[in-house]
């Protein structure tokens, strides 16, 4: 495909974007295509650095704070309902003012909250600014990927997004690490500080470097209806996720919100037909690659968020590991994300993305599968085996599936396409932790009992087996203060065996899922508007 054929299907009538009067991308420092990768880097590697090093401070929060559980929970609730719920409005505010207007707000708001949380001397201040930074992170994250596509060439868009992907990677799994040391020898203050003087340094490298480019059919409006109908359906999606485990699959208060959410996403559709301006147009799903790549999306990080959340229960519950030597422990799986991301984004320019993401999800399955087989004794280089093979199969479909949503998408929609990439990833995180808690759940509701009776212990009343069920479903086990050692073993003993039995039935579902999505990867192609960003160029 020509770079013509391809600008004209934006609609553009085959001109490139507007960018200000006398500006040149690549030319000099600002626009510069590896200088705005560095730029944006800097200010993602933020928020997915808070998506995982928070949770490594929770237990000092409440301590500090003398919160309840409840309480510490809303402190990733909270971030997490608003970013998810707001990233594809966020998106559309990037197509509307301008991409690198709404990665500075981002990074600033982010860096202002993550400060005040620091300063925050109660729960209820902590979990309100966690809101906010929810909100600045949902402006950030599709600009930086709006600023990628408007800035690199189509055939070097691939490489970028697979740096842009092992920035992601190696914080989200750095976060527990660096989450560790700042809380065991600083505060856990320290671990929201950190953010203030990187969000200085990504503000004063956007201010030098970022350009702002905008398509010259970019929207004028807004969609006030569609926003307020999508953020209701995906608040109603998210917030019965989140409350599953603790309500029920079966409980009425789960159904409601997910039959809202439906509702919700019905009603949305059908008011996008109507308005001259939707916030999504539906047209955008007529692209058979486009939707593939948000399905694709969704189940990689059901496969990879659901079971990875296991993973950090048996290394620090089962085998007993700190935070910090269970961080280290996946250095493997971060390590092959680093690698294997740029490596992806270059066979995906050479050969296309099918092949690449149906391999990458060919591995995820195996990996998955192996982690089935981990058992309470399991030595540390079976587990690094495991934990490497998942992050190379998880570089190219993190690179793959966000070329072809965002690749597949005109230009004047990029940010709307890279609110649904990580939109798409946020539920499937959510999913994941949810179906695959559920299946944990059961399978340790199922099995306890008999193990118990098996080890000869004493037998548990209704409500003590309940608590009992709840504690081994995180790899804890139920010992009471005062419990001979004899006895204490064996209920550690049944405990582990329990967890792991329930662990492996869980990593067998994500393997499903993830062979699932080898046949959705066969359904991807290119970006057919890939080089509709920056096609004159020059890096």
């Amino acid at each position: 495909m020509t770079s013509q054929t391809t600008i004209d299907t934006t609609g553009s009538g085959g001109k490139a974007p507007a960018t200000p009067s006398g500006a040149t991308p690549g030319k000099g420092l600002r626009g510069h295509p590896w200088l705005t990768l560095i730029t944006v880097a800097v200010g993602v590697m933020m928020v997915a650095l808070d998506g995982t090093i928070v949770a490594i401070a929770n237990p000092a929060i409440q301590k500090d704070l003398g919160a309840t559980f409840a309480q510490v929970q809303w402190i990733t609730n909270g971030y997490f309902l608003a970013l998810a719920v707001s990233l594809i409005t966020a998106g559309k505010l990037g197509d509307r003012f301008g991409h690198r207007q709404t990665f500075l707000i981002g990074v600033v708001g982010f860096a202002a909250a993550s400060g005040a949380i620091g300063l925050s001397d109660s729960i209820a201040l902590v979990v309100t600014f966690r809101v906010l930074q929810g909100l600045f992170g949902a402006l950030l994250m599709p600009a930086a990927l709006g600023l990628l596509r408007a800035t690199f060439p189509a055939e070097k868009l691939n490489m970028a997004i697979g740096i842009w992907g092992m920035v992601i990677g190696a914080s989200t799994a750095g976060g527990p690490i660096l989450g560790g040391v700042l809380v065991e020898h600083v505060n856990w203050q320290s671990v929201f500080f950190i953010n203030v003087p990187v969000g200085v340094l990504a503000v004063v490298l956007g201010v030098w470097i970022l350009l702002d480019h905008r398509a010259e059919n970019a929207p004028r409006s807004f969609d006030i209806p569609g926003i307020a109908l999508l953020s209701a359906a995906m608040f109603c999606l998210v917030w019965a996720l989140i409350k599953a485990p603790e309500w029920g699959w079966g409980d009425g208060r789960t159904w409601a919100f997910i039959i809202a959410s439906v509702v919700g996403f019905g009603l949305f559709a059908f008011w996008e037909t109507k308005v001259k301006e939707p916030l999504i147009p539906l047209a955008l799903f007529r692209s058979v690659p486009l939707s593939a790549g948000v399905v694709l999306m969704i189940l990689m990080a059901i496969a990879f968020m659901g079971g990875l959340f296991f993973v950090t229960f048996y290394l620090q519950n089962v085998h007993g590991m700190s935070p910090i030597d269970a961080g280290l422990h996946l250095l493997p799986l971060t390590g092959m994300m680093i690698v294997g991301s740029p490596l992806a984004g270059a066979m995906i320019t050479k050969v296309g993305p099918r092949i690449p993401l149906a391999g990458g999800m060919a591995l995820t399955a195996i990996a998955m599968y192996g982690m089935s087989t981990l058992e309470t004794d399991t030595g540390s280089g079976i587990m690094s085996v495991w934990f490497a093979l998942l992050g190379l199969g998880l570089a190219p479909v993190m690179v793959g599936a966000t070329e072809v949503i965002v690749g597949n998408a005109p230009m004047e929609l990029s940010g709307v396409a890279g609110g649904l990439q990580q939109a798409a990833m946020q539920i499937g995180g959510s999913l994941g932790t949810a179906v695959l808690g559920a299946v944990m759940a059961s399978k340790v509701d199922s099995d306890l009992a008999g193990n118990w009776t098996k080890a000869g212990l004493p037998p548990l009343t209704p409500e003590q087996e309940h608590q009992a069920s709840e504690a081994v479903q995180v790899g804890v086990p139920p010992v009471a203060p005062g419990t001979p050692d004899a006895i204490a073993a064996k209920i550690t003993g049944v405990a582990h065996d329990t967890f792991i039995s329930g662990m492996s039935a869980a990593s067998l579902v994500a393997a499903g899922v993830a062979v699932v999505a080898v046949l959705v990867a066969f359904l991807t192609k290119r970006g057919e508007n890939a080089g509709a960003g920056a096609g004159a160029a020059h890096i």
